[in-house]
């Protein structure tokens, strides 16, 4: 039987002081309603310690500032038919500071919001009247803080009952029984320690995946795939992690955004990044970033209880249902623009993504 370690939470000072790189851009691998981005994605190189250990020494949380352009352009839709489009929209929490730049749109959208999650998106619904390209594009101005998970914690914070139940209840390629807890040995575990309890998952997880993009099949967050195949990139790591958490009646969220590069700068973003959260009761939510820390040994304890301000988060959650929902089936996650024609997803070959950013 394995046996897990009790891990003590770090204090501030240690985690702080680590050099952190920028999260990993991660491709798609083609799921439905989130087809792979339109430029290759390119790892970020990492940030050596001596480039940001210094800054990092400080206890005050590191923020940044930037613009994000996130756009998309439809092409060769045939006169007359009916064109939808959904974009999501990245929204001001506690860890970040959202407000909308400049825009260039065909139609003024509808703002809506979708029931489950609360995540926000663009919706445009028109008819084309050529069949010349279409480009719909937002410019958000982002402020984007550090998360401290582990040492910013809420007495007060409690999880309402449907939250409790969204954030405990499976998704589709997210079972809570089964082939995943086959993985664990739950007789070891601080099961009345809940940081523990997720310290414990998060190893377990990291000691099973491996992150790798060489071979098809990852991406789509399935479970079963990953319990099997042993690697992955950011969805796969991090919905194991959520099937484990909520199969021990620990709620666990997926998030999903874009990251930037540790340079101070502009350019363009290549692909998405996604993490995961639980919660506790009495502390408030923990985040992980398991994928990273795979990446980079030397960081794993910075990733369990902390993000870098190198991202920015747009939605959260899987199998969504858009607002005004969808004709086709519900989205895996929603990340990328989703575009449907006359009721069917359109080909993302006729499509041209853009995302950058720029520093301020």
């Amino acid at each position: 039987m394995l046996m897990w370690p009790r891990f003590a939470v770090l204090n501030a000072l240690t985690l702080v002081a680590l050099a952190v790189p920028a999260c990993h851009s991660d491709d798609d691998s083609k799921t439905p309603g989130n087809p792979p981005p339109a430029t290759a994605s390119s790892d970020s190189p990492p940030a050596t310690a001596s480039s940001d250990s210094q800054a990092r020494s400080s206890a005050a949380p590191r923020s940044r500032t930037f613009e994000f352009d996130y756009g998309v352009t439809v092409r060769d839709v045939p006169e007359g038919s009916r064109l939808k489009v959904w974009l999501p929209v990245p929204q001001t929490t506690s860890h970040q500071q959202i407000a909308r730049l400049r825009q260039r749109l065909p139609i003024e959208p509808k703002q809506t919001v979708e029931t489950k999650y609360g995540n926000r998106m663009l919706h445009f619904d028109l008819q084309p009247d050529s069949n010349q390209p279409l480009t719909f594009q937002v410019t958000w101005q982002v402020t984007r803080n550090e998360v401290r998970g582990l040492d910013d914690s809420n007495p007060n914070a409690k999880l309402e009952d449907a939250s409790r139940k969204i954030f405990l209840s499976p998704n589709l390629k997210v079972p809570i029984d089964g082939k995943p807890l086959a993985l664990i040995h739950p007789d070891t575990f601080a099961l009345d320690n809940p940081i523990e309890l997720g310290r414990s998952l998060y190893e377990q997880v990291d000691d099973h995946m491996r992150y790798d993009k060489s071979k098809p099949g990852y991406g789509h967050g399935d479970v079963l795939w990953a319990c099997d195949s042993g690697f992955g990139n950011c969805t796969d790591f991090h919905s194991l992690f959520i099937s484990l958490a909520r199969g021990q009646q620990l709620p666990a969220r997926f998030e999903i955004g874009f990251p930037l590069p540790p340079e101070r700068g502009e350019g363009t973003i290549g692909g998405y990044h996604c993490w995961a959260q639980f919660h506790v009761d009495g502390h408030g939510w923990v985040p992980t970033d398991i994928s990273e820390a795979d990446r980079h040994p030397e960081l794993k304890n910075y990733y369990y209880g902390n993000l870098t301000e190198d991202r920015v988060q747009l939605t959260v959650g899987r199998d969504i249902t858009l607002e005004p929902a969808q004709d086709g089936e519900p989205l895996n996650y929603f990340i990328y623009p989703y575009i449907e024609v006359d009721g069917k997803s359109w080909p993302v070959e006729k499509t041209e993504r853009n995302f950058a950013f720029r520093d301020l």
